[in-house]
């Protein structure tokens, strides 16, 4: 199987200090399975390529117990297509051979590591599935890449045979080398129905590594992460939660940076990013999300490394179940499942699970009390559990005003059981931070109308300063 890369940009020789092998030696690195050869059959300040030919040994794959499917007959093992096929065997020799590029590294000229270079690749051999030419296009045009095909027939003495699963693949963009052999080291094994290795918990990280900046916005990502995680479905699932959750990251930044797009973000996704942006100044290490629901909060707070231990408790236990079934608990990694507790419990009684926290987040959560009950409420919370601090989110009764189709006398919800205005929302929080020797603090959640105040508000405690 061979691999070209070819450069007209001037001078190309800049490959050769990209790629860090030299134009005028031959170079062999070991595989498991082999070796890998690296060379320049065209090397001027016009042209440049270079070149990596895969040497794989079949016996030496079945000794190693590699993991080839070995469908149809007893000697598949030993007769396949693995030696002759770029398939999982070249991303490992990529990744082994260009490894230094693939990090973004170039010693003696750094400079060369972010200019985008016309570039020319040829695979040969690259296999695809039925339907394989319409695939390989989903997978790279989007990306900018033009391509070429040429579909090989299974024997050209018996043409009637029709054509095999197997193209010649030509690329041609302009690109960083970087971008260029991250894309191939995803999309070859991707294309392929086989793995050589094990497909296990780590290839989610080397996805996610290689994939980063740019498979979370292709049209065609969860195709790719599927086929490249060998269709293991709560893999897959994995995968794509965390790049889904990259992904909105990226949005939540963007609307931070625009006015305008900021308008269309929900008053919901506000408040979470409000509150978890609260919890992050606090520094706080362990933090208790008093009324998690179906695990909002949980889920953006497991997101950030700083916090390692994230406690949810909810009245409901039909609300507790949505809140695993939304973290995929069943498939998470030990490690994830490590900082997360869940437990069934009431806001109105003391609990011993409650205390010793960093920080705690009720969010839209007291107006569901019912106000004879709020005593209750706080005793549990600031005078028992006492978290250093406390994020804590109400409705803003005096904005129902400006919802058109809300009735007057009317709430948001049907179970709210009261909507402060400002005045009497801050009148209960300062009461309830000096009884309980804390400061507290107000912000406005939303766009702010300047009769009314904003749609929420947020009462910031913090414990003995």
């Amino acid at each position: 199987m061979l691999l070209n890369i070819t450069t007209t940009h001037k001078p190309a020789t800049d490959l050769g200090y990209l790629l860090h092998k030299h134009p005028d030696k031959l170079q062999s690195i070991d595989l498991s399975i082999g070796k890998a050869h690296i060379f320049y059959p065209e090397n001027s300040d016009e042209r440049t390529t270079a070149s990596l030919l895969l040497d794989i040994d079949p016996i030496d794959m079945v000794r190693g117990g590699r993991n080839l499917s070995g469908k149809g007959f007893s000697l598949g093992q030993y007769v396949n297509d693995r030696p002759y096929v770029a398939s999982s065997f070249m991303s490992v020799a990529i990744a082994k051979a260009f490894s230094t590029a693939m990090n973004g590294k170039c010693s003696k000229k750094p400079e060369l590591v972010n200019i985008k270079m016309p570039f020319e690749v040829t695979i040969s051999v690259l296999p695809a599935p039925k339907g394989g030419e319409i695939l390989i296009r989903k997978m790279f045009e989007p990306l900018g890449y033009k391509v070429e095909l040429g579909r090989h027939i299974l024997d050209d003495k018996f043409v009637n045979w029709g054509d095999s699963k197997y193209f010649t693949l030509k690329l041609n963009h302009t690109t960083t080398l970087q971008e260029l052999l991250s894309h191939l080291y995803v999309m070859i094994p991707a294309l392929d129905n086989d793995k050589h290795y094990y497909v296990s918990q780590n290839e989610i990280e080397k996805l996610l590594e290689k994939g980063k900046g740019w498979l979370s916005d292709h049209p065609e990502k969860e195709q790719i992460t599927r086929r490249y995680l060998f269709n293991l479905t709560s893999l897959s699932r994995q995968a794509l939660e965390r790049l889904n959750d990259d992904d909105e990251s990226k949005e939540l930044q963007e609307e931070t940076d625009s006015e305008e797009v900021k308008k269309k973000e929900t008053l919901h996704q506000q408040r979470l990013s409000l509150v978890l942006s609260k919890l992050k100044e606090s520094g706080a290490n362990s933090v208790l999300d008093l009324g998690c629901g179906e695990g909002k909060l949980i889920r953006m707070l497991l997101k950030e490394k700083q916090f390692g231990n994230i406690t949810g408790m909810d009245v409901s236990y039909q609300e507790l179940t949505k809140c695993k079934d939304r973290l995929h608990w069943d498939e998470m990694a030990p490690r994830q499942k490590e900082r997360i507790n869940l437990f069934q419990g009431a806001l109105t009684y003391k609990d011993k699970r409650l205390e010793g926290f960093d920080a705690a987040a009720i969010v839209e959560v007291i107006e569901h009390l019912d106000e004879n009950r709020l005593k209750s409420f706080e005793r549990v919370v600031f005078e028992c559990a006492k978290p250093k601090t406390v994020v804590l989110t109400t409705p803003n009764g005096e904005y129902n005003v400006l919802f058109e189709n809300m009735e007057a006398d009317t709430m948001r919800h049907i179970d709210h059981r009261f909507e402060w205005s400002r005045a009497e929302f801050e009148t209960w929080a300062k009461k309830v931070a000096e009884t309980n020797n804390y400061n507290v603090q107000f912000l406005p959640i939303g766009e702010e109308d300047k009769k009314v105040g904003a749609p929420s508000q947020m009462a910031i405690f913090e414990y003995g300063n």
